[in-house]
């Protein structure tokens, strides 16, 4: 392995030929930061460096996409065009002949074994990611680029004469955006269990000083083939079959063995994974803790953690990060070339690759504190731009484009402390962390003057924000909306709480819908869909005049739906697909995108497909702004460019070819943007 490394750090770090452009640019990706914030702090004089640049070039706000998701608006960034260029519409996509959800941005494909145990060949991930990338096409005329950890660059695409190292959707190993656990005796055994948006709880008990646990690990792909099989079969199960599939999905994860030994009047605890001891004091992190999850003799996958011992006093409360898969032993590529992951590792230390690489699931769901999560989210911010400022460095790429998530992750949890309105505004908690997003936007600001002290004057600098922010003050349960107009047909009975991995792993899903009297439901983010014939396995809306009237009249309900309690409008804009999506991926996209008014977004419920009781709700989760489901012509991003723009109201899908003339390539016919210089 040893050899391996320094075989593949060579050749990443091997001299290259000449390039034939004198001209450089850096283009750095802040997601989600709000261009009201970035001019307040500017004047303030808290961003310098981002003045600096304004000052060379220009401040400006940047139009987002219908819908301002970032998975929706990178993908558009990455190829120029609108959505319906690239099929990316949400972080969610569905089975129109199941109505069942998946992530929306990949196809897994589950590897095949000889007799159900030796393996004959590996899983493979497919993007769903239509068009080509701008750095493909640069890459294609001589053009060398470094493009790291931008969003929907998972899995990763050969670039000519290029790297790339991957960033959202990359999956832990479980396949989710992160599944963190939490472990606790004081948990009760009510609290036991999956959360709604990603996380295991489970309680411990303690025999003397000693308890034992588990991690749960990645489905067992041979156990979820067998399942696969057998559910296939449909409404015709046998007895047997349920009984079989029944004794399936109680193996269907693959474990590790935790011992915990915990020392109470010492405050401290040994963490036992795997033979591997842990030692921490309460407060402490630990560093990345290697874990391996064994399928059988012949396959085993890899990952890695990092322990917070929260409380060893008169209670014990352990938290474990989602298990990332290592850089230099992925279960699959994570970068290309497939070794330029692994020499970062060598060149810098361990990296987390979680593509959602900030812990904003346990601070929602209070199983950590703000301190912990701001400490965890800047060193995921310090391992994403030490690997960019090291690549502008290095000199050896024409393009270098870095995308960091942190200040969407902090603004997310934190906006409530910006918003004295908020239902979860308190003085106290603004007082300790009412800086803290200023704090991360100063972090940017001075990875931007790291980045201009390493440039020469032939490099060109923008900075851009794939959106802004929105107050999350209200949630609204849209397909509780659809089912009390009329547009939605239940059957009755109680309905459970809908959990994220019911979505992503399986599970009863769309509970007494009765679809032979619906004709609209609500799925992800703001995105509602026809029940449309031909489409749908159990479609009842006929294309042509009785699809224009469902629109006609979805679209003045949700424009006329006010809040009981205000009178506000709740929805500011309905957008239907014919006006904001054209291309080759018109069959998957919304039929309606719904704009949200500030202050109000789709419920965590309705993004799951869910229907529960009540309308609207204060939002009395951490997680406090968003983007999703807005408006999108109400939370423009930024761009401050190093050169002046010839157009003063740019959109994010006109820097593909902004940047392809930049390098003079021609720019591609099926390009919807239009060069800014």
């Amino acid at each position: 392995m040893l050899v391996a490394g320094l075989v593949a750090a060579a050749a990443c770090n091997a001299p290259k030929p000449q390039s034939r452009f004198s001209q450089k640019l850096v283009v750095l990706g802040f997601d989600g930061m709000d261009p009201r914030l970035i001019e307040q702090w500017m004047a303030e004089g808290d961003l310098p460096n981002l003045k600096r640049l304004a000052r060379q070039g220009g401040f400006y706000r940047l139009e987002t996409t219908a819908s301002p998701e970032s998975p929706t608006s990178w993908s558009s960034f990455a190829i120029g065009g609108n959505p319906g260029r690239h099929s990316i519409y949400d972080f969610l996509v569905h089975d129109v002949k199941t109505y069942m959800p998946d992530v929306g941005m990949v196809r897994r494909e589950l590897p095949t074994f000889l007799f159900n145990y030796f393996p004959m060949s590996r899983p493979r991930i497919v993007s769903l990611r239509g068009g080509t990338s701008f750095w493909v096409t640069a890459g294609k005329a001589g053009v060398r680029s470094s493009i790291l950890t931008v969003p929907v660059t998972f899995p990763p695409e050969e670039v000519p004469d290029g790297r790339l190292l991957s960033g959202l959707p990359l999956p832990d190993v479980r396949g989710t955006i992160g599944t963190f656990y939490y472990f606790a005796t004081d948990l009760s055994r009510y609290e036991e269990g999956s959360t709604e948006m990603g996380g295991i709880l489970r309680r411990l008990v303690f025999n003397g000083n000693v308890a034992k646990t588990e991690l749960t690990g990645p489905v067992d792909p041979i156990v979820k083939a067998q399942a696969d099989g057998i559910r296939a079969k449909g409404a015709s199960l046998s007895e047997a079959d349920r009984l079989r599939l029944a004794e399936l999905e109680t193996k269907a994860d693959v474990r590790v063995p935790i011992v915990i030994t915990w020392n109470r009047q010492a405050g401290t605890a040994s963490i036992d994974v795997q033979g591997k001891k842990v030692d921490l004091a309460e407060g402490q992190w630990s560093t990345w803790v290697p874990v391996e999850f064994r399928v059988n003799l012949f396959v085993r996958i890899h990952g890695m953690a990092q322990l917070l011992l929260i409380k060893a006093s008169n209670e014990l409360q352990l938290y474990v990060s989602p298990v990332n898969w290592p850089p230099d032993a992925p279960l699959v590529p994570i970068s290309s070339p497939a070794s330029y992951a692994g020499a970062l590792a060598g060149r810098f230390g361990t990296y987390r690759t979680l593509g959602w690489a900030e812990a904003t699931w346990p601070l929602n769901e209070d199983r950590i504190d703000e301190k912990a999560f701001m400490d965890d989210l800047f060193r995921a911010f310090d391992d994403r731009a030490t690997i960019i400022a090291d690549e502008v460095g290095a000199g050896r790429s024409d393009l270098v484009v870095g995308v960091i998530e942190s200040t969407d992750r902090v603004q997310h949890m934190f906006w409530r402390y910006l918003d004295p309105s908020h239902p979860m505004y308190d003085a106290a908690g603004a007082a300790a962390h009412g800086d803290d997003i200023k704090r991360v936007y100063r972090r940017c600001d001075q990875l931007v003057g790291e980045v201009l002290n390493r440039i020469g004057p032939d490099t060109l600098v923008m900075v851009l924000s794939d959106h802004g922010f929105h107050s999350f003050r209200k949630a609204v349960n849209l397909n509780t909306f659809l089912v009390q107009e009329g547009f939605l047909a239940r059957e009755g009975g109680p309905v459970a709480e809908q959990k994220r991995d019911e979505a992503f792993l399986g599970g009863q899903f769309w509970q007494n819908v009765d679809w032979s009297r619906s004709r609209a439901y609500s799925l992800g983010l703001g995105q509602i869909y026809f029940n449309l014939r031909g489409r749908e396995a159990q479609g009842i809306v006929n294309p042509g005049e009785d699809y224009d009237r469902l629109a006609d009249e979805l679209s003045a309900k949700l424009l006329a739906f006010t809040d009981p309690v205000t009178g506000e409008n709740v929805v500011s804009a309905v957008y239907r697909k014919k006006d904001v999506f054209w291309g080759p991926y018109l069959d998957t996209a919304p039929d309606l995108q719904v704009g949200f008014a500030d202050g109000y977004r789709v419920s965590w419920q309705t993004s799951l497909g869910g229907s529960p009781p009540g309308l609207i709700y204060p939002n009395m989760r951490k997680w406090s702004g968003d983007h999703c489901s807005f408006d999108y012509r109400t939370i423009p991003g930024a761009l401050i460019s190093g050169r002046k723009l010839v157009s003063s109201d740019p959109r994010i899908i006109d820097l593909a070819p902004t940047i392809l003339k930049y390098f003079g390539v021609a720019i591609p016919k099926e390009i919807d943007g239009k060069p800014l210089f």
